[in-house]
Parts: structure tokens; C-alpha cells; sequence
């Protein structure tokens, strides 16, 4: 009979996952990021360039842990803070091209960041392996967003779009171009705030039932 030999398992470090292919493409949109910041002010083209191959590989890096099986919460957390910190910068700018609208711009941001925080943080805390876990009965809304990753990608790329539009409104030369692009993603705009709003109160809701039951089992 012959004798069974040992499986033998591929070690993974820190290092490997820190180099994972989806990872890479991550610190490459960082330093998108960073390149959109010095050209944003005098360089609208490059900006809108630049700005946009940055959003072609946040759809990139999760076709890549996929296909290549290198999932992981590094990445996860890597692409929503490159995404909400690339949306804030520009949102910032435009508070610059758009002073009068500074307050509203500031909102914007403040719910981007909240909800998308606090969605992240009941998701894992309720026991979820990834913030896109909605289940239907919880928010159908959310669970079609966050399920379907063409309408993911779709009302995201529209989101980002519209503050390009405004980005590109902000000069002379590209005034018509700007309002075109802004009119055409309004309404993937206002699906994406409302989004928002709704996974933030959901959110809330996980936590404040979560403490519930705590504050219960411990009274």
C-alpha cells in the first residue's frame, strides 16, 4: 500500500499580498491621484485624462483578484480609500472653482465619507466578509447596486463624470463640453447620492442592533 505523502502549502507573507496584481493597480491610481493634483489647477486636459485612466483601474483591480484568486481586505480597503480620497480632492477643487457653492461641496464630501465608513465598518462588524454583501431584504436598492457590478460600475463612472463636468465648466474653452457632461450624468448623480444616504442610515441601524443586543445580553 503506498504510503500517503503530505500536502505541501504555498506560505503566503505580508509581502506577497502587499504585491498582489489588484494592489499594484491601486498604487498606481494613487499616483494618479497625486499627478491629477499639480495639473488640476492649469491643465484641465490632463486632468480629465489622467483623472480618467484612474477610474478605468478601479474597474481593472477587481477583474484582477478574480481572475488570479488574490482577494483580499488590503485591497478591499485600498480601492474605497483611493476612490473617496481621489473624489474628495477634486471635490475640493471645485469648492475653489465654485465658491459660492463651498458649503454644499463640503456636505458632499462629509456624506461620501460617512456613509461609505460607516457601511464598511456595520458591514464587518455584523459578521460580512465584504461591504458588498446586502442582502435584498435588508435594501433592495443596495443589494442591486452593490450585486451588480455593471450597475456599479455605471452609476460610479456617472458619478465621476458629473464632477469632471463641473471640473471642466470651471474654464472658458470647455464651458459647453462641461454642461453636456454634467446633464447626461445627473441622473446616475442623484441615484449615487441617494445611495448614500440610504446605506448611511442603514448602517446605523446595523450598529444601534448590534449595541442592542449587547446592552441586553449584559443588563
Amino acid at each position: 500500500m503506498e504510503s500517503s505523502k503530505p500536502v505541501k502549502h504555498t506560505v503566503i507573507t505580508p509581502q506577497h499580498v502587499l504585491w498582489y496584481i489588484p494592489n499594484q493597480i491601486g498604487y498606481v491610481r494613487v499616483i494618479t491621484m497625486i499627478i491629477s493634483l499639480l495639473t488640476m489647477s492649469s491643465h484641465p486636459v490632463y486632468t480629465t485624462f489622467i483623472y480618467g485612466i484612474s477610474c478605468l483601474l478601479d474597474a481593472l483591480d477587481g477583474t484582477m483578484a478574480r481572475k488570479y484568486n488574490q482577494v483580499s481586505s488590503l485591497g478591499a480597503v485600498l480601492d474605497m480609500v483611493t476612490d473617496r480620497s481621489t473624489t474628495t480632492c477634486l471635490i475640493c477643487y471645485l469648492s475653489v472653482l465654485y465658491p459660492r457653492w463651498c458649503a454644499a461641496f463640503q456636505l458632499l464630501i462629509a456624506l461620501d465619507l460617512s456613509s461609505h465608513y460607516m457601511h464598511m465598518y456595520a458591514s464587518l462588524t455584523g459578521g460580512n466578509s465584504s461591504h458588498k454583501q446586502v442582502r435584498p431584504e435588508s435594501s433592495r436598492l443596495l443589494h442591486w447596486y452593490y450585486t451588480r457590478r455593471d450597475v456599479l460600475f455605471t452609476i460610479c463612472a456617472f458619478n465621476e463624470l458629473f464632477y469632471l463636468g463641473l471640473y471642466l465648466y470651471g474654464f472658458a474653452r470647455f464651458e459647453t463640453l462641461g454642461l453636456s457632461i454634467v446633464l447626461v450624468c445627473l441622473p446616475g448623480y442623484v441615484f449615487k447620492q441617494v445611495a448614500n444616504v440610504i446605506q448611511l442610515n442603514r448602517a446605523a441601524l446595523i450598529l444601534a442592533s448590534i449595541d442592542a443586543k449587547h446592552a441586553t445580553k449584559t443588563a
